[in-house]
């Protein structure tokens, strides 16, 4: 692939490392890394050689958020957040099939701490400060965060988060259930590494079945979510 302005993509042993690189600013979102992330996020998806997605931010954060010098660029607010998430970024993201996993230091706000949870697993250094601000600047998530957060957290941790705006540390985060590991900002990268190469070491179909039963699942009564997963067994014991 070409070279990216705002993200580094590296592919090793099966894991595509994205690596978020707009560090001057704390990696914030903008339309150029928008434009980015989906031409990355779609060639992973189509890439039969890749197990397992990274996504980690260079220097001091994870991602500050937006990008809120661009909204001075646009007739207003609404339209500036229009256009941003006018490609769906995180629609395939979330549509890969194969399992990512969030390494998280510095900041988590807004954005960043959106495109996180659309991550299957996040792993926050301890330093790490989480956020969802937009209610205090009169608006709300426009990348999935109301719809994401109580899916991943609860109801009750979500309301929290997204109605008071409030800043909460990795192990808040935690005991939210917000992110799935807490570990010493000086381990971060070695304990990420450590766990894409267990997720590329797993049978492929099973893992794609197991995210499929999930994902899929979490949106249907129960009865028709154990006959999803009893389907996706029994195509498991099929396939040799």
């Amino acid at each position: 692939m070409g070279g990216f302005d705002t993200i580094v993509y590296e592919k090793r042993d099966g894991v595509a490392w994205v690596t978020l690189s707009r560090p001057a600013v704390l990696n914030a979102y903008n339309m150029r890394m928008r434009d980015e992330l989906y031409e990355v996020f779609g060639a992973i998806r189509d890439d039969a050689d890749v197990r397992a997605l990274v996504l980690r931010g260079a220097g001091r954060a994870f991602c500050a958020g937006a990008d809120l010098t661009e909204f001075g660029t646009a007739p207003s607010p609404t339209i500036a957040r229009r256009v941003r998430f006018a490609r769906d970024v995180w629609g395939v993201l979330a549509g890969l099939k194969v399992p990512s996993v969030a390494a998280l230091h510095g900041f988590a706000f807004g954005s960043g701490l959106e495109m996180a949870l659309f991550c299957d697993l996040r792993l926050a250094a301890a330093d790490t400060q989480l956020a969802m601000p937009e209610v205090r600047l009169g608006m709300i998530p426009a990348a999935g965060g109301t719809q994401t957060l109580p899916r991943v957290g609860g109801l009750g941790a979500a309301l929290d988060v997204l109605l008071t705006g409030r800043r909460f540390d990795a192990a808040e985060a935690l005991r939210l259930g917000l992110v799935t590991r807490v570990v010493p900002e000086e381990r971060l990268a070695a304990e990420t590494a450590a766990l894409a190469r267990e997720l590329t070491a797993l049978d492929p179909r099973a893992v794609r079945a197991v995210r499929q039963a999930v994902r899929e699942g979490a949106e249907l009564p129960l009865d028709q979510g154990l006959r999803l997963e009893a389907r996706l067994a029994a195509g498991l014991r099929r396939t040799p």
